[in-house]
């Protein structure tokens, strides 16, 4: 199973399209995430064209996302249990505040926001993971997605990109 993992897309604002890069997954995807911060419901029916769209409300988010997605949730990809949040807040690390969202939870990923900051590592035996964005890299060098290869096992990358047209 192949999950493209994304968010933070601010659009419009940040991008006036999804770039090709991301779309180019997308088209060969079973399923993509989404970690909230979409800021139009746009963004949702261009990546349902794809592959069944599951993800989060994030704090850019107005009413019309927010009655579609929750603050959180808990996906199941195969064998995998996947937690999903922005990961926004008040005090503490984006990360921490998405660890704290699904503490007691026994899972296998768990995908957060927010920050921009793209991120691939474990805690313990939990994979973090945070996409970056594809459309507001803010300081960083690249924009960023990432890919959930389900299978066996998981594996995760991150895909870094200079271009979001």
């Amino acid at each position: 199973m192949k999950i493209v993992v994304t968010g933070d897309t601010h659009m419009p604002g940040r991008g006036k399209g999804l770039p090709s890069r991301l779309i180019n997954e997308c088209e060969t995807a079973d399923l993509i995430l989404h970690t909230g911060d979409w800021k139009s419901v746009d963004v949702v029916q261009i990546l349902s064209e794809f592959a069944e769209v599951k993800g989060v409300s994030g704090n850019v988010d107005g009413e019309d996302i927010k009655e579609l997605f929750p603050l959180q949730q808990v996906i199941q990809a195969g064998h995998v249990n996947i937690g999903l949040v922005h990961g926004h807040g008040e005090k503490k690390t984006t990360e921490k505040r998405a660890i704290e969202a699904f503490e007691g939870v026994p899972l296998d990923v768990i995908v957060f926001g927010h920050s921009h900051i793209p991120m691939l590592r474990y805690l313990n035996k939990t994979l973090l993971l945070n996409p970056g964005s594809p459309t507001d890299k803010r300081k960083l060098p690249h924009y960023s997605f990432a890919i959930l290869h389900i299978d066996d096992g998981i594996r995760a990358e991150l895909l870094f990109f200079d271009d979001k047209t």
